[in-house]
């Protein structure tokens, strides 16, 4: 959609992922990710850190399962999505605060500092269900071991002829 504000974050999980589900059966999940900024100070050699950014980061559906299942408190993970407006709100202190919310379009391990293992998962309902394993759109026709091919399908009898006697 035109005029939202995409972003890339890339930081640690501060809790491990919290996963529900709306009264509708959507799973829903909600990550904190903290991001620290590092910059070399010249005068004193040393690098420094900055003020952390704490952003609340939601996801739906099987990306949300994915998360949950997948993630762990104090991983590094790379997210974009789309920025919310912030929400103002007061501290227990009584101090005014705002909160970084992102809906998550893509999160993943940063491979930066640590290795991943990918694992597919096969699509459930719709025509995935019956699809063939390996097939991305989950639109290819399950055809068993013994079943045999239709005669009357030219591409799946390359070699028998198709019927067509034209003589040119």
């Amino acid at each position: 959609m035109a005029g939202e504000v995409n972003v890339t974050i890339v930081g640690n999980l501060a809790d491990d992922p919290e996963l529900r589900y709306t009264q509708g059966g959507i799973a829903v999940v909600s990550v904190r990710v903290g991001s620290t900024p590092r910059t070399f100070n010249r005068q004193t050699n040393a690098w420094e850190d900055g003020e952390t950014v704490w952003v609340r980061c939601t996801a739906w559906r099987e990306v949300a399962e994915n998360v949950a299942q997948s993630l762990t408190k104090g991983s590094r993970v790379v997210v974009t999505g789309r920025l919310k407006a912030p929400s103002a709100y007061q501290s227990a202190q009584g101090e005014a605060r705002a909160s970084l919310e992102l809906d998550i379009d893509e999160i993943g391990p940063s491979l930066r500092y640590a290795t991943a293992a990918v694992t597919r998962r096969a699509r459930e309902g719709g025509a995935g269900a019956s699809a063939v394993a390996g097939d991305p759109w989950g639109d290819a026709p399950a055809v068993s071991k013994g079943a045999s091919k239709p005669a009357d399908d030219a591409w799946a009898n390359p070699g028998a002829p198709a019927g067509d006697d034209t003589p040119f």
